[in-house]
C-alpha cells in the first residue's frame, strides 16, 4: 500500500497499523549493539533481576524505531520529503521481552507550506500499547508531505 500525500491526509484520520509485534530479545541486542548502547538494563539478565522491574527492559529507542517505522507503509510510503522534528516523545510504561505491541497513528494537525506549492505539513500523532492496552511510547512528528499534485 502507498503512503498518503498531502491532501489525502485529513485531521483526525486514525490508522491502526498491522501486524501487532512481538518483542523479543534478539532484536532488542540487535538494536542496543548497532547504537552501541551497552546499557546493561537492556542487555544483562542478571543485572536487570536487580533493578526496579525486575527483568530487561527494552531500549525505548527500539521502541520508538519500531512505533514510526511500522507507521510508513500505511501513512508516508513514497510520499514523505522526511522528517521535521519530534515534538513531543514520552516513554510513560516499560517495555518487556515478550511483549506484544499495537500501533496506531492519528492525523493531528496539517499546513500548506508557505513557499512550496508541492508540499504541506503533517503531525503525526503515533501510540503503541502493550498487551495490557498499557502506553508505552507516545511521540507527536511533523513531517514534510507531498501533494498528489502541485498545488
Amino acid at each position: 500500500m502507498a503512503g498518503k500525500y498531502f491532501d489525502q491526509l485529513e485531521v483526525g484520520m486514525t490508522f491502526e497499523h498491522l501486524p501487532d509485534q512481538e518483542i523479543s530479545q534478539e532484536h532488542n541486542r540487535q538494536f542496543c549493539l548497532m547504537t552501541r548502547n551497552p546499557q546493561p538494563l537492556h542487555l544483562d539478565e542478571e543485572f536487570a533481576a536487580a533493578s526496579p522491574y525486575g527483568q530487561i527492559i527494552v531500549n525505548s529507542l527500539y521502541t520508538l524505531g519500531l512505533l514510526i517505522g511500522v507507521s510508513v507503509e500505511d501513512t508516508t510510503l513514497g510520499t514523505t520529503l522526511g522528517n521535521l522534528g519530534m515534538e513531543k516523545t514520552e516513554f510513560p510504561n516499560p517495555v518487556f521481552i515478550g511483549d506484544t505491541l499495537k500501533f496506531r497513528t492519528e492525523v493531528q494537525e496539517k499546513r500548506e507550506s508557505r513557499s512550496k506549492p508541492d508540499r504541506g505539513i503533517v503531525w503525526f500523532r503515533h501510540t503503541a500499547v502493550n498487551q495490557r492496552n498499557e502506553l508505552v511510547c507516545e511521540c507527536i512528528r511533523k513531517a514534510m508531505m507531498l501533494r498528489g499534485s502541485a498545488g
